[in-house]
């Protein structure tokens, strides 16, 4: 905890997830801020790293029990199964904090630049809560990743989602901060937008990310599209109220239609049947599947809210 000299208690927050390739470089890097942190007393001698291993199938909860055995300030908690990048981030934080003036959250793949964390500790004493790290651009990912996730943030704020633009999950949070986070029940995290909601003192630091320093991203298409759909689904009700309008749209469409469709049969121009299996399939039939499978996302995430199932369990910890 803070010295008497004020010097803050920092706890390194790392989720992890087959990440024995790139785990060693990651502990070399914070090993050597981590020394000069301390060496300018920007952190107290107490300060750690605690990795989360999300049900890894590699060996990476080896190499984590190996370091600490080590380096005390390398610390361990493996979770019994696999449960997603944010609850094991939010494990994390639930353990870090306790012990700790405030945490940085960060992924194991080196891409987020280490050294900032100088600027977010400048910024938490400055009185900040929460400090984002921020990236300055998005030169290093591909061009579709790039353009559908500056197109997620826009779209989520039109929702009404309120996020930090080209923000991920590598942020700084004081202890109260996620005392408070803590308090927030609900089982389908999406904490890019959870965090900001919380209200406290909060600013930004710009950085350049980098390429990942070995292994595979573990955010392939298909776990971007679902913590996107999450961040929609969790925090605005606003796609059933479009719903609504698109139905009332194509309620006036479908009396346009009706008019025109006996309008043909009073020509002679169509078959028997026609007018009526065009009318169920084309709109009030796409309409119902697609209102159905909306709303029935909404009650299914109700279905895991109320069950009150734990995020995680946890199989072993070092500390």
């Amino acid at each position: 905890m803070t010295t008497k000299d004020n010097t803050p208690t920092l706890g390194v927050i790392i989720p992890c997830y087959n990440e024995k390739d790139v785990l060693q470089l990651t502990i070399e890097a914070l090993c050597r801020f981590f020394e000069e942190w301390q060496a300018k007393k920007l952190i107290a001698k107490d300060s750690f790293v605690l990795f989360v291993d999300d049900g890894s199938s590699d060996d990476t909860w080896e190499q984590i029990e190996r370091v600490h055995a080590q380096d005390s300030r390398f610390r361990g908690l493996k979770l019994a199964h696999n449960v997603g990048h944010q609850n094991a981030l939010f494990a994390g934080l639930v353990e870090g904090h306790t012990v700790a003036d405030c945490v940085v959250s960060m992924d194991a793949d080196l891409q987020d630049d280490v050294s900032v964390i100088e600027q977010f500790l400048a910024r938490f004493a400055e009185g900040n809560d929460i400090v984002y790290g921020v990236r300055e651009d998005r030169q290093s990912d591909s061009w579709f990743k790039r353009t559908t996730a500056q197109g997620f943030y826009r779209f989520i704020d039109w929702l009404g989602v309120e996020t930090v633009y080209n923000h991920a999950d590598y942020r700084l949070m004081s202890k109260r901060a996620v005392e408070t986070l803590c308090a927030h029940p609900e089982r389908n995290l999406f904490l890019r937008g959870i965090v900001p909601s919380l209200g406290f003192q909060a600013t930004e630091v710009t950085y350049t990310r980098h390429e990942r320093q070995a292994g595979e991203s573990k955010y392939p298409l298909r776990k971007m599209i679902a913590l996107a759909w999450d961040g929609v689904t969790s925090f605005s009700v606003r796609p059933i109220k479009l719903l609504f309008l698109l139905s009332l749209f194509m309620l006036i469409v479908s009396v346009g239609f009706v008019g025109y469709a006996l309008y043909q049969r009073y020509e002679g121009e169509t078959m028997d049947g026609w007018t009526s299996l065009m009318m169920s399939i084309w709109f009030i039939g796409g309409l119902q599947l697609f209102g159905i499978g909306l709303i029935g996302e909404y009650i299914g995430k109700i279905y895991q809210e109320v069950k009150r199932r734990p995020r995680y369990v946890v199989e072993k910890i070092r500390e």
